[in-house]
């Protein structure tokens, strides 16, 4: 079933606390095992090291351990969507874009301003819906990327 951005925000914004539900809490032994949340988001890229510097330096997310030690990304407890959209959508932008990331963030506007202060456009929706805020802007390989302050 497609839904919009809206309807799966706001169905996620409905149900309190469901994306913690399999956090690990007492289960029935006849429930089926689900996976507990992304382990991990992997993509093309035209010069993977050069992207991935690029998310650290502007969205502050921690590049893959190359050594013993070092800590990989580590996010904060909140819902995730996971929405697949018609392959006719216009949403991510061009038809060739197979996915979109949309990163949850406190404060929409500081990151705004400090992206733009990098020289990053980034496009923030007037509107605000009863799940947040939203805004948009792209990656150095031209991928969508889009920012959600929940309400």
């Amino acid at each position: 079933m497609a839904v919009d951005r809206r309807q799966a925000f706001l169905l996620m914004a409905a149900v309190p606390g469901a994306a913690l539900a399999a956090s690990g809490t007492a289960r029935d032994s006849t429930e089926s095992e689900k996976v507990v949340g992304i382990g991990g988001l992997f993509f093309r890229a035209n010069d993977p090291d050069a992207i991935a510097r690029w998310y650290h330096d502007n969205l502050g997310i921690a590049l893959i351990p190359t050594k013993h030690g070092m800590q990989p990304w580590r996010t904060e407890a909140g819902p995730t969507a996971f929405a697949p959209f018609p392959r006719t959508t216009k949403y991510f932008g061009s038809p060739t874009q197979m996915w979109m990331v949309n990163f949850r963030v406190r404060d929409l506007d500081k990151m705004a301003a400090q992206l733009r202060g990098k020289g990053i456009a980034v496009d923030i929706d007037p509107e605000t819906y009863p799940n947040g805020r939203f805004a948009h802007l792209h990656d150095p390989d031209g991928n969508r990327i889009e920012l959600w302050q929940p309400a």
